[in-house]
């Protein structure tokens, strides 16, 4: 396992983060910049009888595209907040699909870093595109 997935304000984010908790999403930094983020989806992620919704979606590329732009910041004692997310919806995410989102810092600015992340079915199959922009900023400006 990478040693940022022991770093203090990972550790805080991990402990803070109840939605996370509530959806059922974890993840693992594969390296820095890198993260790579699992959920199994259950009939409380679903917006039809057979189909997650696509907020549970969004939440878990939001979710991968930050952590991975926190993970380049968290040694400067910097934290993140996204600026904008966009996503693509390939195709449906259905009820007892593993997915697994994986996430990529792609330039890190000074403030602004920018990600991008692929999302895949057990069956390797693509189901979701997304791009974001994070914001870079002390801790002490989020009461870490």
């Amino acid at each position: 396992m990478h040693p940022l997935n022991s770093h203090p304000l990972i550790q805080q984010y991990n402990a803070s983060n109840k939605f996370g908790d509530l959806l059922g999403i974890s993840y693992i930094i594969t390296e820095k910049g890198k993260v790579k983020y699992n959920v199994s989806i259950e009939e409380k992620h679903l917006a039809t009888p057979f189909a997650a919704h696509g907020g549970l979606v969004a939440t878990l590329c939001d979710s991968v595209l930050g952590i991975a732009a926190l993970s380049c910041v968290v040694e400067e004692e910097r934290i993140v907040a996204t600026v904008e997310m966009n996503i693509k919806y390939i195709r449906p995410v259905l009820i007892k699909d593993v997915v697994t989102a994986y996430s990529e810092v792609i330039k890190a600015g000074k403030r602004l870093l920018f990600s991008e992340a692929k999302v895949f079915n057990q069956k390797n199959e693509l189901v979701a595109v997304a791009s974001g922009t994070f914001n870079a900023y002390p801790k002490e400006k989020a009461a870490y």
